[in-house]
């Protein structure tokens, strides 16, 4: 759940950002904007040095990054970029960078150069999150230095904050699906409130927190580092974000990997029913496996009435929150914010397990209040890094669509059958843009790539938050420079699932330039 006119001029198209340079209105002038920029950006130097503990915007849970299992340590620096990429010598801001080199002699082959990661969200903090899942990438080291950043609006790099712990606290708990005109009155104010205070406190930089922004500020960032080529691994709306830096700078696509696919051309609507469709399919196949746990699943093995259950156990919810043994209680939304964190890894379906189990057998919320914790971005000590609060900041910069009240309850029935769980939730957050105070501009994102290289999509074919179809999707809009790798597996993503089949595709493109057919299928 989630949620003034915007400052910027009128774009020259319609699917144009606010910050679009003038005269880029193609794809081959994108490509060469970066050069135009002023000396004083093109030519900085980053002051790399020792990274310090995550802070609290980028969710400082994470602690203090450890270094590679081959001794490397992690540095951080700061770009600086353009608030205003229309106005370039204008005011500028921060980006936080985190590497870790490649060692000498580590890998066959020589340096490759850089490679970037993006991690989704959008709204996740790059530095705290590469450090922390680098393990998975060791391979990757060998031949590149990995590089991540937090994106403009996100974590380091100022970052949106509109309300403080106590008040997200109660932001997140609060009634998300009015069954009456009283509550519906009340989801609106609370989004209204939400929205007015960004505005108070990140209001200058709302309108220019667009992924064309991003993807211009990874271009910067390639030019910095140093890179002719940006390498690139984009997961989830880290997909998104590449796709439109391929259409913006075709030419300048080094090695790309795309996972966790996002539909490119699908709106708000389209995008989140089809969400809604897939944690729905996750959720099948969560309780299909919980029904094979020899009497140890919580709910039925008929999956029909299991669902009926939750759904049961969710409208209590709405009633009376249960306890959950500090001060906080679990309410409907917690819980179903739970539900779907734990549909993001089969690595958290026996946490889902204990969650369900304590909630229909003891009366009891910590599990699952927990889950939804990790999922709405709360830290241990009680405040919030700026995980969903720069989400919306994005998300509503991005997209031109907002939906009302009538928008929604017309599209109620469909998202209710799509999903009994998800789908309540999913339909009311549609309106987390309706009195945004930046106004999105584009309807979709440009991903198409005439002239780049082969990039690799892999798709996951139960991928509960970016469903398979998106891959298929991405893949015709990208054009020819596409190869589509599926992977039969379940949870949000493929590479991180250690797939071999998975690994060895996209290592083998990344190191060694072997981009796998079109249409490979793993296992």
């Amino acid at each position: 759940p989630g949620g003034g006119a915007s400052s910027s001029a009128a774009p020259s198209r319609p699917d144009a950002s606010p910050d679009t340079p003038r005269g880029a209105a193609t794809a081959e002038r994108g490509e060469h904007r970066t050069e135009d920029l002023p000396g004083a950006l093109t030519g900085q130097r980053l002051d790399w040095s020792r990274c310090p503990a995550p802070s609290a915007a980028q969710g400082e849970d994470a602690g203090s990054p450890s270094p590679l299992e081959d001794g490397t340590e992690w540095e951080c620096a700061t770009l600086t970029v353009p608030v205003d990429y229309a106005a370039p010598r204008g005011a500028t801001l921060g980006v936080a960078v985190v590497r870790a080199r490649e060692r000498e002699g580590g890998g066959g082959g020589g340096r490759i150069g850089s490679l970037l990661f993006n991690f989704g969200g959008p709204g996740g903090s790059g530095v705290a999150a590469l450090p922390a899942f680098a393990r998975d990438y060791r391979a990757l080291h060998q031949r590149y230095d990995l590089v991540s950043f937090d994106p403009r609006g996100v974590g380091r790099s100022e970052g949106v904050v509109c309300l403080d712990g106590e008040q997200l606290d109660r932001y997140f708990a609060a009634d998300w699906t009015p069954d009456t005109a009283a509550e519906e009155k009340r989801l609106f104010r609370r989004q209204d409130r939400f929205a007015q205070a960004c505005e108070r406190r990140a209001g200058r930089l709302l309108p220019h927190l667009t992924t064309e922004n991003t993807a211009r500020d990874m271009d910067l960032l390639r030019a910095v580092l140093g890179d002719d080529k940006l390498h690139y691994f984009g997961i989830s709306y880290g997909s998104e974000l590449g796709g439109v830096y391929a259409h913006l700078f075709p030419r300048r696509v080094g090695r790309a990997v795309l996972d966790a696919v996002a539909d490119p051309g699908a709106t708000p609507a389209e995008g989140s029913l089809g969400q809604t469709a897939g944690f729905e399919k996750a959720l099948d196949s969560y309780l299909k496996d919980c029904a094979r746990q020899d009497g140890q699943c919580p709910v039925s093995a008929d999956p029909a009435e299991a669902k009926r259950e939750i759904t049961e156990l969710l409208a209590r919810l709405d009633a009376e929150p249960l306890p959950t043994g500090g001060p906080r209680k679990l309410t409907e939304a917690l819980a179903e914010s739970g539900i779907a964190q734990a549909l993001y890894s089969e690595r958290l379906w026996d946490a889902l397990s204990q969650g369900l189990d304590e909630a229909l057998r003891d009366g009891s919320g910590s599990t699952l209040l927990l889950l939804a914790d990790s999922l709405n971005g709360r830290n241990q000590d009680g405040g919030y890094s700026t995980l969903q609060t720069s989400l919306t900041a994005i998300n509503c910069a991005d997209t031109a669509k907002r939906y009302t009240a009538q928008d929604i309850k017309a599209r109620l029935p469909a998202f209710t059958r799509a999903s009994g769980v998800f789908g309540p939730a999913s339909a009311w957050g549609l309106a987390h843009c309706r009195n945004w105070p930046a106004t999105g501009r584009r309807t979709a994102p440009d991903v198409s790539a005439p002239g780049a290289p082969p990039i690799v999509l892999v798709g996951n074919t139960g991928d509960p938050a970016t469903p398979y179809e998106g891959a298929r999707r991405m893949a015709r809009a990208l054009g020819g420079s596409a190869r589509l790798l599926t992977y039969k597996g379940e949870g949000h993503g493929s590479y991180d699932t250690g797939d071999s089949c998975v690994r060895k595709a996209v290592d083998g493109y990344l190191l060694d330039g072997r981009a796998p057919k079109d249409g490979t299928v793993c296992p």
